[in-house]
């Protein structure tokens, strides 16, 4: 991936096709991948995701699927007819409801990207004890990416603060894609676990998922530039 450009998912993080459509003209070439998640799709369904895929744009749809494997497969199933390049599974789904996932994907000619979402970034490790998991944040991302890797997902959804122990202990042949990144200078939101895009890119996230500062900025274009500049 030597064009920044294939490393930055804007998320659209919105409630209607006209404020995506807004965003994604005011980005222009800027950036090549949107995120579309539970806020747009379940505001606008699937019409949004075809009309970004049938305008050359690659779509990251986040929505977690998180279910019986039947379902779940059923689920990735009509992504993959939708032309998207990479959706999410919970990899608390367990064994089954990763198989299920990433064989529903492998059956489409195109097939998407099945990533598996370990820990949220909202979370920390109090949170984790509160739910019954004694595993620190780490520990626990290290034990659900292993499980979904070696069920055939693609990749992994994980903070950048995992990243390195990622590819320290499961190596390099896999995509992390790092949602929670907030340049310097701008505000955490409701994220726990932040870093800057640089840092992120550092410690071996593949693709970054960044919303609010560039969606919210006066010119978007130029903050995603801004962001370009670095990780490129």
């Amino acid at each position: 991936m030597t064009d920044p450009r294939h490393r930055l998912i804007v998320a659209l993080d919105v409630s209607s096709a006209a404020a995506a459509r807004k965003i994604v003209a005011a980005v222009g070439d800027s950036a090549h991948s949107y995120k579309v998640g539970m806020q747009l799709y379940t505001a606008e369904g699937p019409s949004v995701v075809r009309e970004l895929v049938s305008s050359g744009r690659r779509v990251f749809l986040d929505l977690k699927y998180h279910d019986i494997p039947y379902t779940v497969g059923a689920a990735v199933r009509e992504a993959a007819q939708l032309g998207v390049s990479m959706l999410t599974v919970h990899a608390s789904g367990g064994t089954h409801m990763l198989r299920a996932a990433t064989e529903a994907a492998a059956a489409h000619a195109k097939a998407p990207w099945v990533l598996a979402v370990t820990v949220l970034t909202s979370l920390d490790d109090a949170d984790l004890n509160t739910l019954g998991i004694r595993e620190n944040v780490v520990g626990q991302v290290l034990r659900l990416a292993a499980v979904a890797l070696s069920n055939g997902c693609r990749g992994v959804v994980a903070s950048a603060r995992e990243a390195t122990a990622l590819r320290e202990d499961l190596g390099q042949d896999f995509v992390i894609v790092t949602p929670g990144v907030r340049p310097s200078g701008t505000g955490r939101g409701d994220q726990v676990r932040v870093v800057t895009p640089a840092e992120a890119v550092a410690a071996g996230a593949t693709h970054i998922v960044v919303g609010r500062p560039i969606t919210g900025a006066a010119d978007p274009a130029a903050e995603a530039r801004a962001i370009l500049g670095q990780i490129g």
